[in-house]
């Protein structure tokens, strides 16, 4: 389903050749639980405020992603629950698209990997590594339960790090140092099934030859600008310690098929890795779009168009999948763009413990959306993204934000404004008569929010976008301060006209400054203003707010937050019995 009611990214403005395509590529949840604050942070707000941030510059953007059905996670839980996991997946999926409406978060194409679309674009790109001489069939050692008689998933396999010690790690990834692993390397490996000792016995798998890509994948990499630290020095290291051909089908009967024409021994109980489909989705996702928007061609404009911009938002257990992985797939398979940029986010933390459904770690957005208004926890959140390094996120942080900044700083200036020209001027925008050089250094200082703004968010700096802003509305509040319009409206009512016309043109800017992280009440304010339009009609600068024109009325915009008792929070915290880690591609 769409989380944005338009036909299409911006399709009712009017062409103009300086317009980009940018694709926003959002990391694929497992529909096995709720989601909570840190996938919120880690992926899915940022990527909604450099998407807005894009439209509004005027730029065409696609935004899609959706629920990854075919996760080890959801199998796990409907083994668990005696159900299959198709069901696992309808129950969670429309909470999924409850979550994007509530918060605004405005998909062009939120969809699943259920798809015939998904599989078929899945088993397209298999077909062009096979042809490209990039897959291999072999047979191979993998961990067999003798309990179950089954053989396991990388999930279904768990034991101690080689690398860190951790207990607790995967049979594909260890959480605790980030390292990729196959289920072989676990010491003391355990079936999550049984609690067995797996044993090694033969099956036939294709490999994905990366060996033969290694010295472009290291060209690749080495040529990318802007990338964040720890995403390019991890993606560079891990290909540089040598890539090691990955299997890329496994002994399920839960997933994508492998195609007619490309098979195996025992195909019928074998599926595509939901590592290597889970990512394909972005381009499944682009046709299913493309499709239901009428032009089933629509979605090359941002793969195949070397000008076009693709940007993936991740979080940083993600890394390897796509800075790596997905590009490898993208190279070896056919034509397709490789990613612009991957600016994945570190953890999220609570009291030092990294935000997990599986283990309990930060409570569920629907939690938080009782109680916080969806803006204000976009504004908290945003401010605390981990661009660059973990961050340990309080309750205490979050309110003192939402009370201290968005509602102290911006709302109350807001309506403080219109209250003043309320009562002085019966609402209309009065003539601002000759600008003095106060005037004149307000407005020069919000238009280089502006562009400060942009310059930070097309480079991904989305706390720095958000630090401008707030910046914007304190030195209105300063220039309100200094030249008291509630008192010279008794003295020298010209002088109160420019003062408060001024102000409200700097609040039209910062409405715009404000817009991709608070875009409920930024749209109320644009309508207050009466600026006609939508936000992404008037472009990323600041719009005039015609002489004579009617405010409207305006009513308080955030409601101020209460902090819980501490007690409450962390029994909040520890009763939460979520499914499965972070959101993962």
């Amino acid at each position: 389903m769409s989380g944005r009611d338009q036909a299409g990214p911006n399709d009712d403005r009017a062409e103009r050749p300086e317009r980009r395509h940018v694709l926003v590529a959002v990391a694929w949840p497992y529909a096995n639980g709720s989601l909570h604050l840190g996938h919120l942070a880690g992926a899915y707000l940022p990527a909604d405020i450099f998407a807005r941030y894009h439209r509004i510059a005027g730029n065409r953007v696609l935004m899609v992603s959706g629920s990854d059905g075919h996760g080890t996670p959801i199998t796990v839980r409907a083994e668990q629950e005696s159900t299959t996991p198709r069901a696992i997946v309808e129950r969670f999926h429309p909470e999924f698209l409850r979550y994007w409406d509530e918060l605004g978060i405005s998909f062009d194409l939120f969809t699943t990997t259920l798809t015939e679309n998904h599989a078929a674009t899945t088993q397209e790109v298999l077909r062009g590594l096979h042809e490209n001489g990039l897959l291999e069939a072999r047979t191979t050692l993998q961990p067999f339960d003798p309990v179950a008689l089954r053989f396991l998933p990388d999930r279904y396999v768990e034991g101690t790090c080689p690398r860190c010690g951790s207990d607790g790690a995967r049979g594909d990834q260890c959480d605790a140092c980030g390292a990729t692993l196959d289920p072989i390397d676990l010491v003391d490996p355990r079936s999550k099934l049984t609690g067995a000792t797996p044993e090694q016995r033969e099956t036939e798998h294709f490999f994905f030859l990366l060996p033969k890509l290694e010295e472009r994948m290291i060209a690749w990499l080495e040529s990318r600008q802007g990338w964040r630290p720890h995403v390019i020095n991890w993606a560079l290291g891990f290909v540089r310690e040598g890539f090691h051909d990955r299997a890329i089908t496994r002994d399920i009967d839960w997933g994508v098929a492998l195609p007619d024409d490309v098979t195996l021994t025992g195909a019928e109980g074998k599926r595509i890795y939901v590592w290597f489909d889970a990512v394909i989705g972005y381009l499944s996702a682009s046709r299913e779009w493309a499709q239901r928007s009428g032009d089933p061609e629509a979605w090359r404009a941002w793969w195949e168009d070397p000008a076009a911009e693709s940007y993936y938002f991740i979080g940083k257990d993600n890394v390897p999948f796509h800075a790596v992985f997905w590009p490898a797939q993208l190279m070896g398979s056919g034509t397709f763009n490789l990613p612009t940029n991957v600016p994945a986010n570190q953890y999220v933390t609570f009291k030092g413990a990294k935000a997990s459904k599986s283990r309990g770690v930060g409570r569920s957005l629907l939690d938080y959306l009782e109680v916080y208004q969806p803006d204000a926890l976009r504004y908290a959140v945003a401010a605390h993204l981990p661009e660059q390094a973990d961050v340990d996120l309080t309750e205490e942080d979050m309110v003192r934000r939402i009370n201290d900044e968005l509602s102290a700083a911006w709302g109350n200036l807001v309506n403080r404004v219109f209250a003043m020209t309320a009562k002085n001027f019966d609402g209309i925008v009065p003539d601002p008569g000759e600008l003095a050089d106060v005037d004149r250094a307000l407005l020069a200082t919000i238009d280089a929010v502006l562009v400060d703004g942009a310059a930070a968010l097309e480079a991904v700096e989305l706390r720095r976008a958000l630090r401008l802003a707030l910046s914007g509305a304190q030195e209105v509040n300063a220039y309100l301060n200094e030249l008291e319009p509630w008192r010279t409206a008794k003295t020298d009512r010209a002088r109160t006209a420019t003062t408060l016309n001024t102000a409200l043109q700097a609040i039209s800017g910062l409405v715009v400054a404000f817009a991709p992280f608070t875009p409920f009440s930024s749209a109320t304010i644009h309508g207050w203003l009466g600026l006609g339009g939508t936000l992404e009609d008037g472009g990323w600068r600041r719009p005039d707010v015609p002489v004579g024109s009617r405010l409207g009325d305006a009513v308080p915009l955030f409601a101020r937050v209460e902090l819980a008792e501490p007690e409450t929070q962390a029994a909040d915290v520890a009763s939460e019995a979520l499914t499965s880690d972070s959101a993962e591609g």
